[in-house]
């Protein structure tokens, strides 16, 4: 049997990698390896966004994670470690099958009971229903038609109401506020993926929106006022004097809603400096005034 790929060089991260860059590597590949992008070679696709998903699905519990990093793969499957374990099983002794994993555990001694207990070692698919909003792509999209739908990006923010042709039929659907890119909605008799258009002005990762606002160099150093589109209408941030170019300033509950979940992300603002192309006279020579302050 071939071995097993690490999980860390799956999800393309290190051994020292943050619970959150793990979610963000989760959601990367996750998305870059759906099989229903890549169609012309589904089944290579399907192994890679199985392993993806398991990998998240140890690496993302810190017990499981904990577990794997002291033993890798022989964490949780039976055999194949050195003595000293409980009996030749796996690093906990005892063995068993649970979904599709190998758990061990001990009866007696070092602490005893299974190491795992209350964590859920099922389907890892179900991971992705959780992330992209979606039903699991390998049992129930299999069994009912697929289509997918564009829509703006707004409209995923907010929500909105179609009408959309079925074999035939029209039919009127309400797709929720927060839907992702990817998302699959299951209406009973079909399965809906959604796409989202780019905005152009937001850009969104995940629940949190992201925005560039340009101040100019005066309110950079004095300070001041600005507007900041939002999703949901301007908001006034005051600049604090002293800002740098690059500086992000984050607005709580100014992202997409959670479509699983209370609440919304957050949008992050981007603040850049505004330079004129094209300076007049009289800001030529402030400029030059301000060269010669060392500034």
């Amino acid at each position: 049997m071939a071995a097993k790929s690490d999980y860390y060089d799956i999800l393309g991260v290190s051994k020292s990698a943050s619970a959150e860059e793990i979610k963000k590597a989760y959601r990367k590949q996750a998305l870059e390896w759906h099989p229903d992008r890549h169609k012309d070679e589904k089944e290579a696709a399907e192994r890679r966004f199985k392993e993806i998903n398991e990998a998240y699905q140890i690496l993302s519990d810190p017990q499981k994670r904990s577990a794997y990093d002291q033993f890798g793969h022989s964490a949780f499957s039976p055999g194949g470690m050195p003595g000293g374990f409980g009996g030749g099983g796996g690093p906990f002794g005892q063995t068993g099958r649970y979904g599709p994993f190998t758990y061990t555990y001990t009866t007696s001694g070092g602490g005893g009971g299974n190491p795992f207990a209350g964590y859920d070692f099922g389907d890892p698919f179900e991971i992705f229903e959780q992330f992209f909003g979606g039903g699991n792509p390998f049992r129930q999209a299999r069994q009912i038609p697929r289509y997918s739908i564009s829509i703006d990006f707004m409209d995923a923010i907010k929500g909105v109401a179609k009408e959309v042709d079925i074999e035939g039929k029209k039919r009127k659907i309400k797709i929720p506020a927060g839907v992702g890119e990817g998302s699959r909605i299951n209406f009973g008799d079909f399965m809906l993926s959604i796409n989202i258009r780019p905005h152009e002005v937001f850009e969104r990762d995940g629940d949190d929106i992201y925005v560039k606002v340009e101040i100019p160099y005066s309110m950079a150093v004095l300070g001041g006022d600005v507007d900041v589109p939002t999703v949901y209408g301007d908001v006034k941030i005051r600049i604090r004097p002293g800002t740098q170019s690059g500086t992000m300033v984050r607005l709580r509950e100014r992202g997409a809603p959670r479509v699983h979940g209370r609440g919304k992300g957050d949008e992050y603002v981007r603040i850049n400096l505004l330079v004129p192309d094209k300076p007049t006279h009289k800001q030529k020579k402030i400029i030059d005034e301000m060269k010669e302050e060392g500034l």
